[in-house]
């Protein structure tokens, strides 16, 4: 059937079905072309009439299920008010951006009990965007949209009841409960409450001591499951614990590197170092050596803000590994590292202030313990 024929057929099924949901969809559908119709003509004045009609089309559809749902007497469709306050939130679909807007939809979606915008609604209230800030009303919509199943909002009011944020008294074992049912139901949307039990059940929590006992074996099974989603920092603490031996894993570099690529690839800025650590040293068999690649993962790391980046760019530097040797260079990254109060960085600086040489590994950036059995994270720079 030629395009404009099921185009049309699709928008006659629409107009015909008293079903929101399908409208809502056929709305999608045209959103859909409109951002593709940028690449379907050559002519851009003639692609971008084409993106701009089709997006009027889809967002008459959106608004009118948004403000009337069905038709006259309807209810509003939820559905259509959360897609619309997202559009909204984002500037997407040719809409200006408008906070205010957005949280004016999901406060109506809200009132019909839609998970989803009860917790942007509690997201909107915590950091004021589109309303005034206020944690009161922020922990009552999380409770509420948590209450509705809502998994995001199972985490975040877990770790709020955890750690006493947003003016709230702590309650670990509330907070506890919450992030078990949020881990329960973790998916790749949400994986976060199983690296936050991880961290639980490894012992990194005081406020759960006497609520939980720990177990380093259940805690590196939660690591696996949220790194399987595809969470950076659980990929990265499974990197660490490989290099390690942490939380009863074995020593593996081969697993070590491809957890830590992993995090690597999504940006995250401790496994980028990391790797810089495996490229300095290498891994036989595994990963060679290789002083340019350790100077380029660090510096990536570095450009994120990482302090203990900064500092080994400056270390790379002012040895000259991987780069040209140049003291000004290590001298700038040391000081940016130094501005977030890295000790190592601090005491360099007044090292070469002094006109000492430094031991070059010695006040290396990376501990030379791997392989031994017997490190444990403490043996990362801080």
């Amino acid at each position: 059937m030629p395009y404009g024929q099921s185009l049309e057929m699709y928008r006659q099924n629409a107009k015909k079905s008293n079903d929101p949901q399908v409208q809502l969809e056929f709305a999608k559908y045209l959103v859909a072309m409109a951002d593709a119709a940028l690449d379907s003509d050559p002519d851009q004045k003639i692609a971008q009439r084409n993106q701009e009609i089709l997006y009027n089309e889809g967002l008459k559809w959106i608004k009118r299920l948004a403000n009337q749902g069905g038709g006259l007497g309807k209810t509003p469709y939820a559905e259509a008010q959360f897609f619309l306050a997202e559009c909204y939130g984002n500037g997407s679909i040719g809409l200006q951006i408008d906070h205010e807007k957005a949280f004016s939809y999901y406060l109506q979606a809200s009132k019909q009990s839609h998970p989803p915008s009860t917790y942007r609604a509690a997201v909107c209230y915590e950091h004021g965007a589109g309303t005034k800030k206020d944690f009161q009303r922020s922990v009552q919509f999380y409770r509420k949209a948590a209450a509705l199943g809502d998994v995001l909002s199972m985490y975040k009011l877990g770790t709020i009841l955890l750690n006493g944020t947003l003016n709230q008294d702590k309650n670990p074992r509330e907070g506890l409960t919450w992030l078990k049912r949020a881990a329960a139901q973790a998916d790749q949307n949400c994986p976060h409450a199983l690296h936050e039990l991880g961290m639980i059940y490894e012992g990194k929590n005081p406020e759960t001591n006497g609520l939980i006992i720990p177990d380093p074996n259940y805690s590196q099974e939660l690591y696996l499951k949220a790194a399987q989603f595809g969470y950076s920092p659980s990929q990265y603490k499974l990197g660490l614990c490989y290099e390690y031996g942490l939380l009863n894993l074995p020593i593996d570099s081969r697993r070590s590197i491809a957890w830590y690529s992993k995090a690597a690839e999504q940006g995250d800025p401790e496994a980028e170092l990391a790797l810089s650590g495996w490229y300095l040293t290498g891994a036989d068999n595994v990963l060679k050596q290789s002083d340019k690649e350790a100077f380029l993962w660090a510096r990536k790391a570095a450009n994120k803000g990482l302090a203990k980046a900064e500092y080994a760019v400056g270390y790379y530097y002012e040895y000259g590994i991987g780069v040209k040797k140049d003291l000004e260079e290590a001298k700038r990254s040391y000081l940016s590292a130094a501005s977030q109060n890295n000790k190592r960085a601090l005491i360099r600086l007044k090292e070469m202030k002094a006109g000492y040489a430094g031991h070059g590994p010695i006040y290396g950036w990376r501990e030379q313990s791997r392989g031994t059995g017997a490190a444990s994270e403490d043996c990362v720079i801080s």
